[in-house]
């Protein structure tokens, strides 16, 4: 089963094409790394690949399948930015759990602390925020990972940190993993194979 992007185009209206006619693969257990400079369009290919933006043409299949015809969701999308992708007005207990509910190992390796369940969003740092981002995109039912400039607000430790449970966690799964990145040295540390973006 591979996550494929057939033909994909893109432009936000009354704006130049940030990509045209192009096509991805990405299979089971593959961490491929995306790399571009900013504005090519590399997060706009990506929530396409998540199912958050439609194309302006072109298809995104699961295993053959659109992924329209799904019944859960086996792709997700881990931001940049954590703040943006949760509520502000809810627990960080509700957050963790709106989908699935993670075990005490997963958050343990990820180095998730008990005590940030009763905590708001605004109340924990970067860190730790992208920290249950990650958790909660680690369901049972998640097949392929996008990971948008994950780590990039982050410090050197905590990055690395990380980048060490995700890749454990995806080698184990057999997750294929997308890494959406500007930082070529972190590309080509982790990743197998490279595509370059926006070029």
């Amino acid at each position: 089963m591979r996550l494929e992007g057939k033909n994909l185009s893109w432009r936000y209206p009354g704006g130049d094409w940030l990509f045209q006619d192009f096509s991805i693969a990405l299979a089971p257990g593959e961490v491929l790394g995306l790399i571009g400079p900013s504005g090519s369009g590399k997060t706009s290919l990506g929530r396409i690949l998540a199912g958050y933006t439609a194309p302006i043409s072109g298809e995104v299949t699961v295993g053959g399948q659109s992924k329209r015809a799904q019944s859960y969701d086996p792709v997700q999308m881990i931001f940049q930015h954590p703040e943006r992708a949760v509520n502000p007005r809810w627990r960080m207990a509700k957050t963790l759990t709106e989908g699935w509910a993670p075990d005490a190992e997963l958050l343990a390796a990820l180095g998730f602390q008990e005590e940030w369940l009763v905590r708001y969003p605004n109340e924990l740092s970067g860190g730790e925020l992208q920290r249950c981002c990650i958790a909660r995109a680690l369901g049972p039912k998640t097949k392929f990972l996008i990971a948008d400039e994950m780590t990039t607000m982050l410090d050197a430790i905590t990055q690395a940190q990380i980048w060490h449970t995700v890749l454990d966690i995806v080698r184990s799964r057999q997750i294929g993993l997308l890494v959406v990145s500007h930082d070529h040295a972190l590309v080509s540390k982790i990743c197998s194979r490279t595509v370059q973006f926006g070029e």
